[in-house]
């Protein structure tokens, strides 16, 4: 019996001699070749749809991870929130707060079957197909809660709008979504992602918007509003159409009705309810909204750009202090005013930037004197004349090149060659002059003649090149004009070419963001740890610090001590010809803070201007409300000296000079020589009596002069006898 078969078996098999297969082929190569067409494209749909698209579906873990954005978070260093990524109007909630009827007037309008179908609604679906052929296109949907979800989710970007490659990407992640998420689930995402018109996702957000209350607080007919929005956000908006948008939320009432969630008396008392909408909207909090963020978010997009990092939801860690932050910008917002005020002119700007000397990073910046995001940013991008603010880096260089705080420099008008028929002379403010005097009180005064000669003596291309070691990256002409800051520089890299000074020596790379990570914890990104390059020797940067303490303590800045501020502060001020800007410049052992007022198109700022007048009082104001430092002070590096000298001519000082000052110096540069001047008691000349005062006016001269001499010998009888 099985060999019958098996021989029958064979015998079918056997190739017919009188039709040989090649025969066969030629013969039915038509149809073959159709069959083969319909299986392959029958194969390559489903490959298509199984992987969305050829672009790949997500998985259940990246669909269970899914979180809607609000624009990811910007934190200060201390993880403090200080602003958004983006604007984004969405405010996402847990569907716990979503009271039930708001979420039955959602289902009853834009899904009946929600917690029937898989995703799909193949009743609705039939009915939409039916449709759409009579109308020879694309005329009805049938998508339901669950795709909508997937439409303003997974789907945003692929295959364009009503296009029937779109519905089956949509029909296929419907259908994974379903699998990952459960119903709740899925209607908290719907709830959360929906677009409800005037730039505003999402039912909290648009509860915010429109009724200026939480979802949670909606009464039923407000209920009944948010539900008629998905279908036309813009078309039955309460603000634009309130008739075409109450006759809508009507209707959702009665489909409320038709379902069960409510009886015919609560739809009558609920479309009763007058329709009163919120004129004001709403936004997210824009408060700490700063040039700062716009800062963060430039860097932010080059490293999403970079690691192709298409999700806003990420938290950035910066840098930045949000106190600092805002005390800067009160601070520039008030002087700025305050000139504005004096000049009679509208339009006086500033700008500011704070940071930290030992590492780089940025504690503040202020690119204006109002934010607008997007504006220009003066902090990073203006570049104004520093004036006397660059006089640092004149004093570094004679410093480096041997020159000590204690080395005569004469102060007398200048003129300098410039070619044949130029000669520049340079004045001192209000024509002031000191006259033969020290480094130190040069600087501390801003001698604009002592400054130039320090710098004609030392050779302005080496003061080019210590300026730009530091951290000046604008061009610098090596010209006699260099001394005086007749340079353009921005306020950023002024501020960071100053950390040298406060810190030992080294140079230093402004850093804002130290971390980029997902709301999840992962981190995408990091910053380089903080570089320090050494540029000057230590010696060097403390001897220069403690020169510009004394421009703070007794010179130009003394307006940061007559506001209060205590402690160890250096700093320099800057005001450029006709007084177009005023700076100052200031820093203790932890901050660097730097103050720059003007106008975009130069102009003067008025009479008296002056960055010690304007400008500091703004670094005071900062330093009092945002910055306090913590019992630190610079400690002097080894190989320095202390001496006690004249103040006025650098020489050791004797018993009888009347101002003395203990100066540091590096070993082997300290003088040697006492002062020649004050080599004794000084002679007091005897009181002249003028024999015409009047009547009864004598005896009161001759006490006030001898209590003069009195005076004057009790200090010499105190510098005898002292310890």
């Amino acid at each position: 019996m099985l060999n019958e078969r098996l021989a029958r078996l064979r015998a079918r098999l056997r190739p017919d001699p009188a039709n040989p297969p090649r025969l066969w082929m030629r013969k039915q190569w038509p149809g073959l070749l159709a069959l083969a067409l319909v299986l392959g494209t029958i194969t390559f749909g489903d490959v298509w749809v199984a992987t969305c698209g050829l672009e790949g579906c997500p998985s259940g873990a990246e669909i269970r991870a899914f979180h809607p954005t609000e624009g990811g978070r910007i934190l200060d260093r201390n993880r403090t929130a200080m602003g958004r990524l983006r604007l984004v109007r969405r405010v996402n909630v847990p569907l716990a707060q979503v009271p039930v009827h708001v979420r039955q007037a959602f289902i009853a309008t834009e899904d009946r079957r929600f917690y029937q179908h898989r995703g799909v609604d193949w009743r609705g679906a039939f009915r939409a197909v039916g449709a759409n052929l009579r109308a020879g296109g694309v005329r009805e949907g049938f998508s339901t809660i669950t795709m909508q979800v997937v439409r303003n989710t997974f789907a945003v970007e692929r295959q364009g709008e009503r296009s029937v490659q779109r519905k089956l990407i949509e029909l296929r992640l419907s259908r994974l979504i379903e699998r990952a998420l459960t119903k709740d689930e899925i209607l908290q995402l719907y709830l959360n992602v929906i677009y409800l018109g005037n730039g505003v996702y999402g039912v909290e957000a648009a509860s915010r918007d429109l009724f200026g209350r939480s979802v949670k607080d909606v009464t039923l007919a407000q209920a009944a509003m948010l539900a008629a929005l998905p279908k036309g956000p813009s078309a039955y908006t309460p603000r634009k159409a309130p008739d075409r948008a109450l006759r809508r939320r009507n209707l959702v009432l009665a489909l409320m009705t038709r379902e069960g969630y409510i009886n015919a008396d609560q739809a009558r008392g609920a479309a009763g309810e007058r329709l009163v909408v919120n004129k004001e909207g709403w936004r997210p909090d824009s408060k700490t909204d700063s040039y700062a963020l716009d800062v963060v978010r430039e860097l932010v997009d080059s490293v999403r750009d970079a690691q192709h990092i298409e999700s806003y939801d990420l938290t950035v860690l910066t840098t930045l202090d949000l106190k600092a932050q805002q005390a800067a910008e009160r601070a520039v917002l008030k002087r700025a005013n305050a000139i504005g005020s004096v000049t009679g002119r509208a339009g006086a700007e500033g700008a500011m930037v704070a940071l930290d000397p030992r590492t780089g990073d940025l504690r503040a910046l202020v690119g204006g004197r109002v934010y607008e995001r997007g504006n220009f940013n003066r902090a990073t991008d203006a570049r104004r004349q520093p004036g006397s603010a660059f006089k640092p880096f004149v004093y570094a260089t004679a410093l480096m090149s041997g020159m000590t705080p204690a080395t005569e420099i004469d102060d007398d008008p200048i003129e300098v060659q410039i070619d044949r028929n130029k000669v520049w002379r340079p004045s001192n403010y209000n024509d002031e002059y000191l006259g033969q005097t020290t480094l130190r009180t040069a600087l501390a005064h801003s001698a604009n003649a002592a400054t130039v000669r320090v710098s004609r003596s030392i050779g302005e291309p080496r003061i080019v090149e210590v300026a730009h070691r530091n951290g000046i990256t604008s061009k610098l002409d090596p010209v006699p004009s260099l001394a005086l800051g007749a340079v353009e520089v921005t306020p950023l890299e002024l501020v960071t070419a100053y950390a040298p000074f406060a810190n030992g020596g080294y140079r230093v790379r402004p850093r804002i963001v130290l971390a980029i990570a997902t709301n999840d914890g992962t981190v995408l990104w990091t910053a380089d740890p903080p570089q320090r390059t050494p540029v000057m020797e230590a010696r060097d940067a403390f001897l220069l610090t403690s020169m510009l303490r004394s421009v703070v303590d007794e010179g130009t800045g003394r307006a940061v001590r007559d506001y209060g501020v205590t402690g160890p502060v250096a700093g320099k001020t800057g005001t450029t010809n006709n007084g177009t800007d005023v700076w100052f410049v200031g820093y203790t052992p932890t901050l660097i803070a730097g103050f720059w007022f003007g106008y975009d198109e130069p102009r003067t700022l008025g009479g008296g201007a002056s960055g010690g007048r304007l400008a500091a009082p703004a670094w005071a104001e900062f330093y009092q409300t945002g910055w306090k430092e913590k019992g630190l002070d610079w400690a002097p590096p080894p190989g320095l000296v202390r001496r006690t000298i004249d103040a006025d001519n650098g020489y050791l000082a004797t018993e009888w000079c009347p101002r003395v000052r203990d100066e540091w110096f590096k070993a082997g540069t300290e003088p040697t020589g006492y002062c020649p001047i004050h080599t004794s008691p000084p002679v007091e000349a005897e009181p002249q009596i003028d024999e015409t005062l009047p009547n009864g006016t004598l005896p009161q001269a001759i006490e006030k002069a001898g209590k003069s001499v009195g005076s004057k010998l009790s200090r010499a009888l105190k510098k005898i006898f002292k310890w």
